[in-house]
């Protein structure tokens, strides 16, 4: 699909083309067309034309995301190009917007908003190199940095140090970038561009330095906060994190696995699952929660009752969930707003079928993300389903890989789905009938590759046939078996591993020194 562009965007792609007139032209180009000239420059991977850009920007703001968003010139939407040559040209050129020697007087720019580039799995950049959210977080930090060090050498004009911008940015920190990052932060008020924390996910940092962090980035301004895989934080830790610090803008809380596990709860910890049920209650913009691999059995109500906004999103995957955390869900005032749902990881056909039907139509007008991986999903369950999913028009993407169905069930979905006007990306499962027969469910993640491939191939084509004789050419199928792709940990995957493979480690020699310690 070629998607049209204007006059004017046609002609903004041949000024920019020709990288070296246009640079020396820039001081006679209208101020009202430098939004033009940066899309076009993007597009075309022209880092230079891109730095010098930013370098002499004439406006108040500069928001990548509506720059790159659909204008009317040209509708495609670049945002989720996160192209390193492109995304290191805008970073430099904003430093050297700082330093560059025309008169401060003329510089008007105010706010740099980060925050609109999208992570995605597909680049389409020729150079095929990204910039993700961890290395922009580290390149701001390092710039920032080089700026005072600029300053303190007075390599620069009197009036740079007058210059005051806001970067509004989604922060991502783990061990690796944390000095860096720290330092930063705490030089903010000398430095001409203010790192403004918008989203902060950290991932591989140990609690003191989670909490040391999370108090530099201005909380008060955080609308989201994730807090991922190697940070331990535990329910005790979570209700100090409540009491020392206020997040009233927060809108979407992500917490690590095994935060809550109610089958160690003594009457205290009941207590303090209370308190942090209250603290959350305090925050009225939060409308996102994700609390999967946690054990909260008999305490969703707990923990949601106190909430005064409807949540929007919510994720309790994995969390051992009992008929009375579910009849909760489907009965209270969240039900009917919940825009995004994941269930995964509980039998819903064997505990709770009915309330959970319930809780889908309470939610089917809004509905847009449903996943319901390892739910133990059968053939026969497959027209309850349907008739469940029936009334979510608004569904834009269904995940339901791991559940125990064969390739007829599938294709038979797979017709249904065809049917929802908005669906736009379909998870499935490998069909059972292409594993060994007597293989048990959940499969262990030994025994997840070995199916039948080739079978699964020629019932993949069969269930895209399928969309493609419905006119559904839109509608992404694809079985991820190792989960849906996760930009933040693809891009410090690396570290992720050497840091798991550390506490292990770690875990190894205590389990030594006890045993050595039992001999003696």
């Amino acid at each position: 699909r070629t998607t049209m562009k204007s006059l004017r965007f046609l002609s903004a792609e041949a000024f920019v083309s020709n990288a070296e007139f246009a640079r020396k032209s820039l001081n006679t180009v209208a101020h009202n067309l430098f939004p033009l000239l940066f899309k076009a420059s993007y597009l075309l991977e022209q880092g230079e034309m891109i730095h010098d850009l930013v370098e002499n920007w004439p406006l108040v703001d500069f928001n990548v995301g509506k720059l790159l968003g659909p204008t009317v010139d040209y509708h495609e939407d670049l945002s989720h190009r996160t192209c390193s040559v492109c995304l290191e040209s805008c970073l430099t050129g904003l430093r050297d917007y700082v330093l560059n020697h025309s008169s401060p007087y003329m510089k008007r720019l105010k706010v740099v908003d980060l925050t609109g580039i999208k992570d995605v799995e597909v680049q389409f950049c020729e150079c095929k190199k990204t910039m993700g959210r961890w290395a922009r977080t580290q390149l701001l930090s390092k710039i920032c940095l080089e700026l005072l060090v600029y300053l303190q050498q007075a390599q620069c004009n009197p009036g740079t140090s007058e210059i005051s911008v806001d970067v509004l940015i989604d922060l991502f920190v783990t061990e690796r970038n944390y000095e860096l990052v720290v330092h930063a932060l705490l030089k903010k008020c000398y430095c001409p561009l203010k790192i403004c924390c918008v989203a902060f996910r950290s991932d591989s940092l140990t609690l003191q330095k989670f909490f040391y962090i999370i108090k530099l980035t201005n909380p008060s301004l955080l609308r989201k906060l994730e807090i991922v895989h190697n940070v331990r934080l535990e329910m005790e830790h979570l209700e100090i994190l409540f009491n020392s610090i206020h997040f009233p803008l927060l809108m979407s809380l992500t917490l690590p696995a095994r935060t809550f596990n109610v089958q160690r709860f003594t009457a205290t910890d009941e207590q303090m699952l209370t308190n942090i049920g209250e603290k959350m209650g305090e925050m009225t913009q939060l409308t996102e929660l994700c609390m999967s691999f946690s054990i909260l059995t008999g305490r969703i109500q707990k923990l949601l009752s106190p909430l005064k906004t409807p949540l929007k999103m919510l994720d309790v995957s994995n969390c051992s969930l009992n008929h009375a955390d579910m009849a909760y869900l489907a009965n209270s005032f969240h039900a009917n707003y919940l825009e995004s749902l994941d269930l995964s990881g509980h039998d819903i056909p064997e505990l709770y079928p009915s309330t959970f039907f319930k809780l889908l139509s309470h939610s089917s007008a809004v509905l847009r993300s449903l996943t319901l991986e390892d739910c133990n999903i059968q053939d026969t369950h497959v027209n309850m389903l349907i008739l469940g999913l029936s009334p979510c028009q608004k569904l834009h993407e269904f995940k339901f890989v791991g559940n125990p169905l064969s390739s007829q069930a599938l294709k038979h979905l797979f017709t249904f789905l065809c049917e929802l006007p908005v669906l736009k990306n379909v998870e499935f499962p490998v069909p059972r009938d292409c594993y060994p027969i007597g293989i048990t469910y959940p499969i262990d993640d030994a025994n997840l590759c070995r199916y039948d491939h080739q079978k699964y191939e020629s019932i993949a084509e069969e269930l895209n046939l399928i969309l493609l004789q419905a006119n559904r050419e839109d509608v992404k199928a694809s079985t991820p078996l190792f989960g849906s792709y996760d930009a933040a940990v693809q891009e410090t995957n690396n570290e992720l591993g050497a840091y798991l493979i550390k506490s292990f480690k770690e875990t190894l020699e205590k389990f030594t020194t006890s045993l050595n310690e039992l001999k003696l």
